[in-house]
């Protein structure tokens, strides 16, 4: 698969490196020089972060979010929180699914979510993270449809409205504030003497972790950051295939202090490098990014918006959205946009200042 990805790319063509034809197709106007300089920064800075979250001996008590949750009353809970941020039921459907996805159009929007009966966070956040991609689906302008301005700009602006709506939204205090007294109704069973603070540690709950699809936000990003690096090496020749479980274990071992048991739970998780998907992966660390971005200029033109949040009020939120990107389409590539919305190109700094100012009250 990696030979046929290589002669891919030579096909295409590139600049100076192979790997950027491939990556371009997930994300135009970035190459893979700009992307390894974004993300060693973001790796020092994660590291330490991480590094004192390990340190501090302090994990929010998981017990509370381990009951039984039945399924249908999660499903009438995580409906409601999609309709309520936006996600419009007219045009879309919640559904289930062993792999949570989107798929759909501006007039019919699939999502769907996992559940787990003794622990509603996976199914609740999938569901926020997939009404998120479903909103920006369904914010393209009618007369736009089937035309590039009714199309997403990129996989990682993509990612970036279900990142946004799962954390820096989904994951807030504000959020909790409104939805934790809903919550405590809908599941009076397994949080009757359950307090918002015990809750809300518990939903942003970090610590290292094996698996990339169950890591939390601050974790996450270092998973991406692992599979780049790998990338680059299987396609400048610098890791070749029998090295990469090696290359893999120390790499998960130095950047998140966890040991690899196997193939299984290593190099081998994934599905994107066994379908060929190489240049698919820093797309979700940019959506992380470009995520944080977007919401410190959303909260400064909007002085109010975390009194909006705390009152249950999405509108001005998703309507910022739709104004300044879902409904640009791809007239801007990916980082022409950002800096029009934000002033400034990309970095890692917002994003950043996100994690330590959720986290070290938390993990103090």
């Amino acid at each position: 698969m990696l030979d046929l990805r290589k002669e891919e790319a030579e096909a295409i063509g590139y600049q100076s490196n192979p790997y950027d034809a491939l990556f371009d197709g997930y994300e135009p106007g970035w190459t893979s020089g700009q992307v390894a300089t974004l993300f060693k920064e973001l790796r020092n800075d994660l590291v330490p972060i991480l590094k004192m979250i390990v340190d501090s001996g302090t994990r929010p008590d998981q017990g509370i979010l381990r009951q039984s949750f039945p399924v249908e009353k999660q499903k009438e809970f995580n409906t409601m929180v999609a309709k309520d941020i936006g996600f419009d039921l007219e045009r879309g459907r919640l559904d289930e699914a062993v792999h949570p996805f989107t798929i759909g159009s501006l007039h019919d929007t699939r999502i769907t979510t996992l559940y787990h009966p003794e622990d509603p966070r996976p199914a609740l956040f999938a569901t926020i993270h997939e009404a998120g991609h479903g909103m920006y689906e369904q914010g393209y302008k009618e007369e736009h449809q089937s035309t590039p301005l009714g199309q997403p700009v990129s996989f990682g602006i993509h990612e970036s409205q279900s990142r946004m709506w799962e954390n820096m939204v989904g994951r807030s205090r504000p959020f909790w504030e409104h939805y934790f007294p809903k919550l405590k109704q809908t599941f009076s069973g397994a949080l009757a003497n359950a307090e918002l603070d015990q809750v809300y540690a518990a939903f942003n709950d970090a610590h290292p972790s094996l698996i990339r699809v169950e890591a939390d936000e601050v974790t996450y990003n270092l998973h991406i950051i692992v599979r780049l690096e790998m990338e680059l090496g299987l396609f400048d020749g610098s890791i070749s295939i029998e090295e990469a479980p090696q290359a893999w274990n120390e790499k998960m071992e130095s950047y998140l202090q966890v040991q690899v048991p196997d193939n299984a739970n290593g190099v081998l998780q994934d599905v994107h490098w066994s379908h060929g998907l190489f240049g698919y992966f820093p797309t979700y660390a940019l959506g992380n990014l470009y995520a944080a971005q977007f919401y410190d200029s959303a909260n400064k033109d909007m002085p109010g918006l975390q009194d909006d949040i705390r009152n249950g009020n999405f509108s001005p939120l998703l309507d910022w959205l739709r104004t300044n990107i879902h409904h640009h389409g791809r007239r801007y590539r990916a980082n022409e946009l950002v800096k029009n919305v934000t002033g400034h190109p990309l970095d890692s700094s917002h994003f950043i200042k996100h994690l330590r100012d959720k986290y070290k009250p938390l993990y103090s």
